[in-house]
């Protein structure tokens, strides 16, 4: 078979002069279907193609086809995969949820609560600290075992006077009967405002915290 010429080439988009300069450098199904056609059409008569080759070239169509129509049904998944977590976030709204956090939000009233896993019984010893990172309030809960340990701060300094609303730090520390300490990850309650979509997944926007991922929810209340 002759080689295709570039005129011909250039004609379908295929070549490298300007025409191939405005399309995709990918070939397309019906880009693949053309150039064959006009492979046929311009091979030399006394050397044909031989069937080998023929079929070689069916097969690599279907195969072009088949990745195609393959992309489509991905894509057609992952969109209303994506859809399907836009609706299930947003019944989050306006819901309670405790995800790992070192930083805790006051409400104008009531408490800010959390919870802690304790490696052991002992106690867990909590340091309150203001944006400037300066200690506001200590206060110690008692662990009666290994396991889940609930918090409640209730937004008042160590002289016993509330504190303005807002976003505080928060950090644990266990010590256990036998003198050991450990430091330990604070899981903070948090109000969800909204929810929104980023390029990775699903992003809570949580009151006074900011965003994080959905991934990251320990509990919904």
């Amino acid at each position: 078979m002759s080689t295709i010429s570039s005129d011909i080439a250039n004609s379908l988009g295929l070549g490298g002069g300007k025409a191939a300069d405005k399309k995709d450098a990918s070939l397309g199904q019906a880009d693949f279907l053309r150039l064959m056609t006009e492979q046929l059409k311009h091979q030399d008569p006394l050397k044909p193609m031989e069937n080998s080759a023929f079929l070689g070239q069916l097969a690599q169509f279907s195969t072009v086809q088949g990745i195609q129509d393959l992309n489509s049904s991905v894509n057609g998944f992952a969109n209303a995969m994506a859809s399907d977590q836009l609706l299930r976030g947003a019944n989050l709204v306006g819901r309670d949820v405790v995800l790992p956090s070192a930083k805790l939000a006051l409400p104008s009233e009531g408490s800010a609560t959390g919870l802690v896993a304790a490696p052991s019984a002992g106690i867990v010893n909590f340091d309150v600290t203001d944006a400037n990172g300066e200690l506001v309030h200590q206060f110690g809960v008692p662990a009666t075992a290994a396991g889940e340990v609930a918090f409640a701060w209730d937004g008042t300094d160590a002289a016993g006077n509330r504190l303005p609303a807002g976003t505080y730090g928060i950090a644990a520390r266990h010590l256990a009967g036998s003198g050991e300490s450990s430091v330990l990850s604070t899981y903070v309650r948090a109000r969800v405002d909204s929810v929104s979509v980023g390029s990775d997944g699903l992003y809570l926007d949580l009151d006074g915290l900011g965003t994080a991922p959905i991934g990251y929810v320990l509990r919904v209340n």
